[in-house]
């Protein structure tokens, strides 16, 4: 996917984030600090970890200064409440640069933190994949949690095989 828009990317990446807070949503308060091991990400470091990348790694680097990301832990926010508030003003600050921006200069270069030079849209590309990515993680600790989690698009992998035609023979014709 190439962005040439900046209100067409913007629009898509709402789209994203809505997807992304339907399971924040669901999080529990007091389920806020589960994590599935010792040394890993808890509920509330995954989505400290959304916001500050997005604001300090990707907003800085697409604003042409190197990346000022803080980490995720309680010291940013601690709590559901305030993760939650912190997680929407990281993000409002990230738009307000994006907005900023030409269509133009999305064909811009930026730097990663390693130091390679990236167009802005493939560097705004890879934030929507590490949201994904870290959505899907959440995902994955609200289920270890038995928490029920909402369908992306609607049904589950069952409703939608019930509702496919079925095939006579899966081999290759």
């Amino acid at each position: 996917m190439e962005i040439k828009s900046v209100d067409s990317f913007i629009d898509y990446y709402e789209k994203i984030r809505a997807r992304t807070n339907r399971i924040i949503e669901i999080v529990p308060p007091e389920h806020i600090d589960f994590t599935y091991k010792p040394g890993k990400f808890t509920i509330g470091d995954q989505i400290r970890h959304i916001a500050t990348i997005e604001r300090y790694m990707y907003g800085e680097t697409i604003s042409g200064r190197k990346s000022a990301y803080p980490g995720c832990g309680k010291e940013l926010a601690d709590g559901y409440e305030n993760i939650v508030i912190f997680f929407n003003e990281m993000h409002r600050q990230t738009l307000e640069i994006i907005r900023g921006f030409s269509d133009e200069d999305l064909n811009r270069k930026c730097l990663t933190p390693a130091n390679n030079e990236i167009s802005i849209w493939k560097w705004l590309r890879a934030m929507v994949e590490h949201e994904i990515h870290h959505r899907a993680e959440l995902y994955i600790y609200l289920n270890l949690l038995d928490v029920k989690t909402p369908q992306i698009y609607g049904f589950s992998a069952e409703e939608v095989q019930d509702m496919s035609v079925k095939l006579k023979s899966f081999k290759n014709p």
